[in-house]
């Protein structure tokens, strides 16, 4: 039985830390990344690039650290070596992580740290800038050299996933979906969504994650709201149950969502799982090297205008994006949306999950993940089989 007739205890004993994981990012690959990146910095003219804290960082560094108030980044010059920008309170805590060699520009809490970066690079420099830097730094950086965009570099190199990111990813993903499998099992009567959430991360942390990196689970009415309602439901029978979570791997993500009755389900909501697990696969074919991000978008709002919902966003209907880029973010572009005209490329990886909202009724949301292959895409996980079936 895939859905309910199981216990939490007994999930939780039969779990245990995943038999074949993914080979971590090399220092090799992480200097790869850092040479195509200045080959990008010729391409556009420019002298340098400066990566935020954050994914980005992580991606050339190997440096796990979320941004704060306090900057913390890499410049990186066309020529010459790397340049790491830290408090000098954090050096040994930047060690520790920083697995390139860079040489360390050190601030104290009373200095400005963007002088330091006025000092390492030549008046009027063209200074490629992450799209997250905060303003805060940005605009200081506007006065001393000539700031153009760092998205062609930073986002355009992370947006093609390598062979090792791909299996990181696979992994992830592939934990996650046996999540979801133990999450359907231990269903039942007044359970409370609070429980299963609490199940799911420790059902990540069994498999070897850290846990749950997020985690929504819906009943009934709650479906209809993408992101939930602010309060505990205890799951009814006959429900509709909806259950979005993800984990990392080394810091790669996965995102799945199983939307499937606890019970019976009228003969509406199944026509329309019927008609999201239609838009799903369209966008799916509609993802080939060359085309557009927007045109998967497209595909997916065809099959749902032709079943007599939207058009565009109105309800019912599907209220936001087809799908988002996804790897040391859980969003992080391109995104497969009407105006986004990026090319479609080998490598680029995204979520599949055109929802339907019946608005204060009910939502079906399947989300699963693809990857753009040389001839086509190829999907990370088995998508859902049936409203009854969440699962191959």
């Amino acid at each position: 039985m895939t859905i309910g007739g199981s216990t939490i205890e007994a999930e939780l004993a039969s779990l245990a830390a995943w038999a074949a994981p993914a080979p971590r990012i090399t220092v090799e690959e992480r200097l790869g990344r850092i040479e195509r990146a200045r080959e990008r910095l010729d391409a556009i003219g420019a002298d340098a690039v400066l990566v935020n804290a954050g994914p980005s960082l992580r991606y050339f560094t190997g440096v796990a650290w979320s941004p704060t108030e306090r900057l913390v980044a890499l410049l990186l010059p066309r020529n010459g070596r790397p340049l790491v920008i830290c408090p000098a309170f954090e050096r040994g805590s930047l060690e520790a992580e920083l697995v390139v060699d860079a040489d360390l520009l050190l601030w104290q809490e009373d200095e400005n740290p963007i002088d330091l970066i006025v000092d390492a690079l030549p008046r009027d420099s063209v200074l490629a800038i992450d799209p997250l830097l905060p303003f805060l730094w940005s605009e200081q950086l506007r006065a001393a050299f000539r700031p153009v965009s760092g998205a062609p570099v930073i986002d355009a190199l992370r947006m093609i996933k390598s062979p090792t990111e791909l299996a990181l990813m696979q992994q992830a993903k592939s934990m996650t979906l046996e999540v979801h499998r133990r999450a359907a099992r231990i269903l039942a009567p007044g359970m409370h969504a609070s429980t299963v959430k609490d199940f799911i991360n420790k059902a990540h942390r069994a498999l070897g994650a850290a846990g749950s990196t997020f985690c929504a689970v819906q009943f009934g009415t709650a479906t209809a709201y993408p992101h939930g309602l602010p309060f505990d439901q205890a799951l009814e029978e006959d429900q509709l149950v909806l259950i979005d979570t993800g984990c990392t791997v080394d810091g790669y993500h996965s995102d799945i969502t199983r939307t499937y009755g606890f019970g019976r389900v009228d003969d509406e909501v199944r026509a329309t799982w019927d008609l999201e697990k239609e838009a799903q696969a369209a966008a799916f074919d509609a993802c080939r090297p060359g085309e557009s991000c927007e045109s998967v978008d497209y595909a997916a709002r065809a099959v749902l205008e032709r079943g007599g919902l939207g058009p565009d966003y109105r309800l019912p209907g599907l209220p936001h994006r087809t799908g988002h880029g996804i790897g040391l973010a859980i969003h992080e572009p391109a995104y497969l949306v009407r105006g986004d005209r990026t090319p479609l490329a080998p490598g680029m990886c995204f979520s599949n999950e055109p929802m339907i909202v019946v608005p204060e009724r009910y939502g079906i949301r399947l989300e699963d993940h693809m990857y753009v292959t040389e001839t086509g895409s190829a999907w990370f996980t088995e998508p859902q089989v049936a409203i009854d079936r969440p699962f191959a």
